[in-house]
């Protein structure tokens, strides 16, 4: 038993480390009241501009890659993509006030097709004989451990094994409890979120407030796509590859009751859940293995029903999420 958990753990960490940024991410976003349906997409889009950086730098250098650039230019390539996916959501819903659920649905669908435009083009400008980009050096910048977790044994691998965006996750996680609940930043953030009328009575920047969270959390959410391309999926890019892991990370909001603190266990259960399938004994009977992969979505409806049934008042989302500010109705 305590040798597959030495196995099972770490891979359950790393599947829910892209749950995690894009639930943290979404989390600081709807603080403010914004409901932010664009997450996926802008997840996707995170995840192939860090892919563009990373291709034209290696394919610029050859076999001399600098480590700290081979980083430092897919990390801003990545947080630049998703800080641009970031405006146009809060320019459209704040600045226009149009419909923040359909603003983020057409967000999701515009970045999946952006990534997967350039992904393709990619593709050909590589000239791969399969539908797929490999950046193995750049993955392996990425995936890079701490130094001597295995030779603490089974302890060294739980906790230590993994790369140092899995730990900035967890501390990204934890900032924004602390901020979201111990400052005046995050008090006057979620005074926007529950009543921006009262808060721009108060003096407080109900926009400002809007655009900065909102800006701040596809920033972080685009930072999961890139995990997953260079952590995750070890620097393959394919097209269409993410799944549901962006509408998963919208359910994870919802289950730690947007506090971004319970998302560190909320998203290593849930990345257990996605890769259960392969430990469960199926034999030759395949159909039953596809039919375990649907329990991190059963999970997720079963979830979604116990939280709507909650009636505690520090349980539900803030009062004003989805529905955006006309200061002329104060």
């Amino acid at each position: 038993m305590f040798s597959f958990l030495v196995q099972f753990i770490p891979r359950a960490v790393v599947q829910g480390v892209p749950l995690m940024y894009g639930c943290v991410g979404e989390t600081i976003t709807e603080k403010s009241g914004n409901l932010n349906l664009g997450t996926p997409g802008i997840m996707y889009v995170g995840g192939i501009c860090g892919v563009i950086g990373a291709f034209f730098y290696e394919n610029a250098v050859g076999d001399s890659m600098n480590p700290f650039l081979g980083v430092f230019i897919p990390l801003m390539c990545t947080l630049i993509g998703s800080l641009l996916m970031g405006l146009i959501y809060s320019f459209i819903t704040v600045t226009l006030r149009a419909n923040q659920n359909v603003t983020g649905l057409a967000l999701t669908t515009f970045g999946v097709g952006v990534g997967n435009f350039f992904g393709g083009s990619l593709i050909k400008i590589s000239g791969a004989d399969v539908p797929s980009i490999v950046l193995s050096r750049t993955s392996k910048l990425f995936s890079a451990t701490l130094p001597g977790a295995s030779k603490l044994g089974a302890v060294g691998e739980i906790l230590f094994s993994y790369s140092t965006m899995v730990y900035v996750a967890i501390l990204f996680a934890i900032l924004a409890a602390l901020i979201i609940s111990k400052t005046r930043v995050g008090l006057n953030l979620r005074s926007v979120g529950e009543s921006p009328a009262t808060a721009d009575a108060a003096g407080i920047n109900v926009g400002k407030y809007k655009y900065f969270a909102t800006c701040i959390g596809a920033m972080v959410s685009g930072l999961g796509g890139l995990f997953y391309v260079m952590g995750y999926a070890s620097g393959i890019w394919s097209n269409d590859a993410f799944g549901d892991r962006g509408w998963l990370a919208l359910a994870l909001v919802i289950f730690t009751i947007w506090r971004p603190g319970h998302s560190i266990w909320a998203s290593i259960i849930f990345g257990g859940l996605f890769i259960l399938h392969n430990y469960i004994p199926t034999g030759v009977n395949l159909a039953n293995k596809e039919l375990y992969k649907i329990i991190p979505y059963l999970a997720t409806i079963i979830i979604l029903i116990i939280t709507s049934v909650r009636n505690k008042r520090e349980n539900q989302p803030p009062e004003s999420l989805g529905l955006s500010y006309f200061r002329e109705d104060r």
